[in-house]
């Protein structure tokens, strides 16, 4: 008897720690399929549409200029061996990354390198763009990646979005100027972990319509900083303008308006948006890294 029940004990446990280990490899069969599926699940690609920006990048091409990447090429961007140190994806995160540093590659007019997209309304081509009257929204999710610090401790800043004037042809002509740039009515920076917004105002507003077309017939105003700190967290931003009114919105909770004489008098001019990371340092070995995750223009 007690040898039987020996033999049955041993049995028993046998059959147990079988059990146990097929329980066992079953559950970690489970966990490493549901590892793999977060694993496919992380990698993505960021849904925005550049069928009608093109983008400035802080190296030099053929000619020693801003080398350019417009459409359709740009839709292929992530293959050009020169824009991946500067405008790359990021698949664990969904996101396009734009990156600046200093660089003796800067376009006409500033001191500062880019990685930065230009809208255009008609794919390849600058001429076609818009005015304040006939509207314009913008909406972005952003992120900063990584910016260095100055010496005193605080982030270097950049310029994450824009709309900047342009003369018609007809309007450069009548004022002597050898371009079509005028002045950017609208630089939204990150600052330090904060959202700062710049725009435009007349020195004059008794100024003739030939006179405000000048560069110089305008100032920047103040400014104005929002209370909500983003860091380096996602935020969104939205801009929307139409006809003596420009309303920019931080994250659907903060609003600034403006509504002004300064506003009506813009309408003179030709405008784009522009959005990326345009890095507002010349110190040496300065830099940032700006996520865009989404990009929407509507006119």
């Amino acid at each position: 008897m007690i040898f039987r029940y020996f033999i049955f004990l041993v049995f028993s446990l046998l059959l147990s720690t079988t059990v146990v280990s097929q329980s066992t490899n079953n559950a970690n069969s489970i966990k490493k399929e549901k590892k793999k599926k977060r694993r496919k699940k992380k990698y993505r690609v960021p849904k925005i549409d550049l069928s009608h920006w093109k983008v400035t990048l802080p190296i030099a091409n053929e000619k020693g200029k801003p080398f350019e990447i417009e459409p359709p090429e740009i839709n292929n961007f992530a293959t050009i061996e020169e824009a991946k140190p500067y405008m790359y994806i990021d698949s664990t995160r969904g996101a396009i990354v734009f990156h600046a540093m200093p660089t003796q590659i800067t376009t006409k007019n500033t001191k500062y390198s880019r990685s930065e997209l230009r809208e255009q309304m008609e794919p390849g081509s600058n001429r076609v763009n818009w005015k304040f009257s006939d509207g314009g929204n913008l909406k972005a999710k952003i992120a900063i990646d990584d910016i260095s610090r100055k010496k005193d401790g605080k982030y270097h800043k950049t310029i994450i979005l824009q709309i900047h004037g342009r003369l018609s042809n007809e309007q450069r002509d009548l004022i002597g100027e050898d371009d079509n740039n005028a002045p950017p009515m609208l630089k939204i920076y990150w600052q330090n972990g904060k959202i700062r917004v710049k725009t435009k105002q007349l020195k004059n507003i008794s100024a003739s319509s030939t006179e405000i077309l000048h560069e110089d017939a305008w100032t920047d105003d103040k400014g104005h900083t929002f209370k909500e700190k983003v860091g380096f967290g996602k935020f969104t931003l939205e801009v929307k303008v139409s006809k003596g009114k420009m309303v920019v919105i931080l994250n659907n909770n903060e609003f600034k308006v403006y509504k002004n004489i300064h506003m009506e008098k813009w309408d003179v001019f030709e405008n784009y948006f522009k959005a990326g990371n345009y890095f507002q340092s010349r110190d040496k070995g300065s830099y940032a890294k700006v996520r865009f995750y989404k990009l929407e223009v509507s006119h």
